[in-house]
């Protein structure tokens, strides 16, 4: 999982004035009252700072009106009443004296499950131009590195997952297992100073185009290497690596998914091809860094490596809403119904199936790379196939647990994500918040068969004796685990002490949080 530091103070800034300023008069609102709640229609796109004129991404004229911010804090209140999961859950605190981001935050339960861990440890907000931009182009900004963080504090520990193909770092040559050691001439692993931690998060996710930064990394020969790196837009490769390995029992195909967004279901349905075309006998699907994406896409990429005879008139995935919202979707009005397996193309961009068929590989065992960065839809994509008695054989870690997901929503240019449905499959299995854990001797319904592996970033992804995909290839020929983990274990405790939290980049959100399925809004072709 992706993370990134930031710093708590103030900004150092000093008021040099003779006369004290007058001070604001403070925001009076009265309109909060105790459980009851506006119809959040009537708060919807009341904004603090509206936008105005067209929206470039959507070609849409933006909806905003004149607000405050109690109007959209309202709004999220009401909304998140009546489409949360765990609506009964979440405290009802008054607005006033919070800001925007400050309430969102809090709008959620703070319950925990049976382990100890919090139900919900996936709510978020999100820039709504960088969400579209991602989502729908496949295009995020910065260098191209897809980070590891193995210790968020003191001495820190940083490795590179990959780099996207032609992205800044790329072509300056880091590569997958480079460990980070100094930014400019700060020293990354050891320092504390709030300022320099700043500095840090500025420079490892840069806010504008040409912003550039020194890196000193460690490669793997040992040798320190500083690279100069400018930041800009970067086209995502969600399938990367796609190849065929020749094992003594014919065929493997292997490819790296990283992400389940638009632009991977060409590039999806490119490597099917390649592995349909060279009549491979297994599949190993790595989607250890795959945080989510599109619900619907998960159902495609189901379809076709199994095919339609295994998948004709059952259920990939169904919802449950809140017990609010029992028979219709409250986000599309539709009556529920569950979401089969897609065996068509999808124009995402109208919510619409073309004609053209998937092709599909008839596999009845598929085998997936996992951490606890597979999340969501990808998860989904497991259960969905073990729902129909389609083998899923897990290599690497257990997963990260949701079963959730929901229906990104735009107000004031803010696009918020909170937990709004329950996904179960054709058994009606969705209990897995836990996730799901690679196991030689399956005992519990979200064990799955498999072998634990740790990362191994001393090979790049898809290379034959890369720790994860040796062993795929080893238990797909002789069906047994290793003895002995193949990689030695590397620390991935998360802290926040020192002063010091944690929050999501942008730049890398699918690690961590799915995006929403439009499975409920795609219409059969004409």
């Amino acid at each position: 999982m992706s993370l990134f530091l930031v710093a708590c103070g103030g900004s150092g800034e000093t008021n040099n004035a003779l006369i004290s300023p007058t001070l604001p008069t403070p925001q009076v609102d009265n309109r909060w009252v105790l459980g009851v709640f506006e119809d959040e229609s009537l708060l919807k796109d009341n904004c603090e700072v509206p936008r105005n004129g067209i929206d470039n991404i959507t070609g849409e004229a933006y909806p905003d009106v004149v607000g405050n911010s109690i109007d959209e804090m309202l709004w999220l209140r009401s909304w998140t009443n009546d489409t949360y999961l765990w609506f009964d859950e979440v405290d009802d605190n008054d607005p006033v004296g919070f800001s925007v981001a400050d309430y969102f935050d809090q709008l959620k339960t703070d319950f925990r499950t049976d382990s100890g861990t919090f139900k919900d440890n996936f709510h978020f907000s999100q820039s709504t131009a960088e969400y579209l931009t991602r989502i729908q182009g496949g295009i995020t900004f910065g260098y191209g590195i897809s980070w590891e963080f193995l210790r968020a504090t003191a001495p820190r520990r940083i490795i590179v997952r990959y780099t996207e193909p032609g992205s800044p770092a790329d072509l300056a040559g880091v590569t997958r297992g480079d460990e980070l050691l100094f930014i400019n001439t700060i020293d990354f692993i050891n320092t504390q100073d709030s300022d320099d931690v700043n500095a840090i998060n500025a420079a490892l996710f840069p806010s504008s185009t040409g912003q550039s930064a020194n890196f000193t990394l460690l490669k793997q020969n040992g040798v320190q290497t500083g690279y100069q790196l400018s930041a800009r837009d970067v086209a995502l490769s969600p399938v990367q690596n796609s190849k065929v390995l020749a094992t003594d029992i014919g065929q493997i195909g292997y490819m790296q998914f990283n992400s389940h967004i638009q632009s991977a279901q060409r590039q999806l349905i490119s490597a099917i091809t390649l592995f349909s075309q060279n009549k491979i006998q297994a599949l190993v699907i790595d989607m250890r860094y795959n945080g989510g994406g599109l619900l619907s896409m998960a159902s495609q990429l189901a379809f076709m490596v199994t095919g339609s005879s295994q998948t004709d008139a059952l259920t990939f995935n169904q919802l449950q809403f809140n017990r609010k919202h029992l028979t219709f979707n409250p986000i599309t009005g539709e009556r529920l119904q569950a979401t089969p397996f897609y065996g068509r193309e999808i124009d995402y961009n109208q919510g619409v199936f073309t004609t053209n068929a998937l092709p599909s590989l008839g596999l009845s065992t598929i085998y997936v790379i996992s951490s606890n960065a597979t999340c969501s839809a990808s998860e989904a994509f497991i259960n969905g196939l073990r729902g129909i008695d389609v083998e899923v054989v897990l290599i690497g870690g257990t997963t990260c647990g949701k079963p959730y997901g929901f229906y990104p929503q735009d107000n004031c240019g803010t696009t918020y994500f909170t937990i709004q449905f329950q996904g179960s499959n054709q058994k009606g299995f969705g209990e897995y918040a836990n996730g799901f854990i690679p196991s030689p001797a399956p005992q519990f319904e979200a064990d799955v068969q498999g072998c634990m592996v740790e990362d191994d970033f001393q090979h790049s992804m898809g290379n034959r004796n890369e720790g994860m995909l040796s062993v795929a290839v080893n238990h797909i020929q002789t069906g047994e685990c290793p003895v002995e983990p193949a990689v030695k274990r590397l620390s991935t405790q998360i802290s926040s002490e020192q002063g010091l939290r944690i929050r999501t980049s942008s730049s890398i959100i699918d690690a961590i949080i799915l995006e929403n399925s439009i499975n409920q809004v795609i219409t059969e072709p004409k």
